[in-house]
């Protein structure tokens, strides 16, 4: 897959059922044309800055947005957050926070180091696929980016 220009979503999501769901939400709505699914927070972090198999990317274009679980293996998706808020190239991406965590603390941290939008996963399916579809809209349709 090129990933030159073409991502607008990364999904970083360790979880295949969650992964899975969103993929579909994305896709029922229409919004589902250019995702790239990682599955821990290292790979998140070779995708963003172009290591490993994503050599071939340019660093700072793309995605539009990141959805970005917080508990993920290897790196945990605070420290990505850290790491694309701290990089001039990065910090301007939209990270939305999905994640199952209602922990304050991850809360406020997420926010204090630059989060867009925290957003607890629902239980339940109807109500996950409808927040899904209302991130989508947002970020991608609606949101003004100053790229």
């Amino acid at each position: 897959m090129n990933y030159t220009h073409e991502v607008e979503i990364l999904l970083v999501e360790d979880n295949p059922t969650d992964a899975e769901l969103t993929q579909r939400a994305l896709k029922k709505n229409h919004l589902a044309n250019r995702v790239v699914t990682v599955a821990d927070g290292e790979e998140a972090l070779n995708f963003l800055f172009a290591r490993g198999a994503y050599t071939e990317r340019i660093v700072g274009q793309g995605p539009q947005v990141i959805l970005l679980d917080l508990k993920l293996p290897k790196v945990d998706g605070l420290e990505v957050l850290r790491a694309i808020k701290s990089d001039s190239r990065t910090r301007m991406t939209p990270v939305v926070v999905l994640t199952s965590s209602k922990e304050e603390k991850d809360i406020i941290e997420s926010y204090q180091l630059g989060v867009n939008s925290y957003i607890v996963k629902p239980v339940n399916f109807d109500n996950f696929i409808e927040a899904v579809k209302h991130i989508g809209l947002y970020w991608l349709l609606l949101n003004q980016s100053p790229r």
